[in-house]
């Protein structure tokens, strides 16, 4: 196993949630109808993201006992990683417009890159971060070599 193809994101609210990644930029694909869908797959470059129930998804994950859902940091960040510092600046004021709420403004970073953080409309991390020496691929994924 040496893949990830999907990352689901439960959301409170699937129909506002889609406007706003929508606004971000990214190309979905609904199932069900669109005033109530089921699910909404991304059609981006790279691992796949699905938008799908907050409560559902923690159904799927055990019927008899869902895990909680609760307020806080989930242990878990979402990154876009950009191929220049003024791309960081256009996603992140980009996703403000939307609706996101920048959590960190664009700066440089202890590892030499630059970056910063916004939470979506479920208060999901995304880091939006540049490095002078990142290659990308033919599909635009980063390439990471090993050391």
């Amino acid at each position: 196993m040496n893949r990830l193809n999907i990352i689901t994101l439960g959301t409170i609210d699937l129909v506002k949630s889609h406007e706003f990644f929508k606004k971000l930029g990214f190309d979905t694909s609904i199932r069900g109808p669109e005033s109530n869908p089921d699910i909404i797959f991304f059609k981006n470059e790279g691992t796949r993201i699905a938008l799908y129930p907050l409560e559902e998804l923690a159904k799927d994950i055990n019927p008899g006992q869902p895990p909680q859902i609760g307020t806080g940091f989930p242990g878990i960040t979402l990154a876009y990683n950009a191929k220049s510092m003024q791309e960081v600046d256009d996603i992140l004021n980009q996703a403000e417009l939307a609706g996101a709420v920048i959590v960190k403004q664009p700066q440089q970073t202890d590892w030499g890159g630059y970056g910063g953080y916004f939470t979506d409309l479920d208060g999901y991390y995304w880091e939006v971060a540049y490095g002078e020496f990142w290659e990308f691929d033919a599909s635009n994924m980063l390439v990471i070599e090993d050391e």
